[in-house]
């Protein structure tokens, strides 16, 4: 797929946390904007960013080039109102997009975190390419709280090739998230949006993982489902035989299952234990 790429310069880099992440996070950073794993199921195509934008989601990607710089300077200003610093990276794209191999946005933003640490930073990828950054996150690990969160949404390849296939496959994320833990930094399997999935996927993550995060498009798009409706995912299950997997309580059913191999504190469910505390 060919994807219109462009370098911008942002005015800002922090984002005031609301909606979803307000539940403990102060603030989402994006590396860049659009992504080039295109997931069909992604919330992001139902927001601004990208209904106003004539082309296509997963056709596009903006690569912030001066995110580091501004970052240093937005979190001196937070720190100098004592401000509190939690963040989200990130909510709507993801921070090691295939050009970040080249663009080096996510390692120059790590590093100035090093000089200038959050109090806690939870990254949100699908990506292996996070591997290449575990000396920083083992360095900012020592200047702040950190959770690297897998996107791990099934355990089935074909699952995955029908909702995301430009994504990375399951088992290399599976091996990345092994070999981050191994390093001795906090991990999480972020089971969202939850797919259909073998008897056998909790086993995958045991011993890999600090913790199991599990939401649902019917409860997690950020508007209770209407954005997953709109996207027409309802339809996709359905045509597939899955439907029982789109029940708006699978949630329920899933943390249950997921209790018979990890302890309840390792467990959170949706928004309101989104924030790990």
């Amino acid at each position: 797929m060919k994807i219109e790429m462009k370098e911008t310069l942002s005015k800002k880099i922090l984002t005031e946390a609301k909606g979803y992440l307000d539940v403990g996070f102060t603030h989402s950073l994006n590396p860049y904007s659009g992504c080039a794993f295109s997931c069909r199921y992604c919330y992001v195509r139902e927001m601004p960013i990208q209904r106003f934008k004539e082309i296509p989601w997963g056709e596009w990607l903006d690569i912030k080039t001066n995110a580091a710089e501004n970052y240093r300077n937005e979190i001196i200003k937070l720190r100098r109102k004592n401000k509190p610093v939690n963040i989200f990276m990130s909510s709507a794209t993801d921070p090691y997009q295939p050009i970040e191999r080249k663009a080096n946005i996510t390692r120059a933003i790590l590093a100035e975190m090093i000089e200038n640490p959050p109090d806690f930073l939870q990254i949100q990828t699908r990506s292996p390419l996070i591997t290449r950054d575990i000396d920083l996150i083992i360095r900012l690990k020592e200047k702040c709280e950190v959770l690297v969160s897998m996107t791990i949404e099934t355990d089935r390849e074909e699952i995955k090739q029908i909702f995301a296939p430009y994504a990375p496959g399951i088992k290399i994320r599976l091996k990345a998230l092994k070999e981050i833990h191994d390093a001795g930094i906090p991990t999480q399997a972020s089971i969202s949006p939850l797919l259909p999935f073998t008897p056998d996927f909790p086993k995958q993550l045991k011993g890999i993982v600090n913790h199991v995060w599990i939401d649902t498009l019917s409860i997690g798009d950020g508007s209770m489902g209407k954005r997953s409706e709109r996207l027409g995912m309802p339809k996709v299950f359905e045509e597939r035989d899955l439907s029982k997997w789109y029940r708006k309580d699978i949630h329920v059913m899933v943390e249950k299952y997921f209790h018979k191999y990890f302890p309840s504190e390792m467990i959170r469910v949706s928004k309101k234990e989104a924030f790990p505390k």
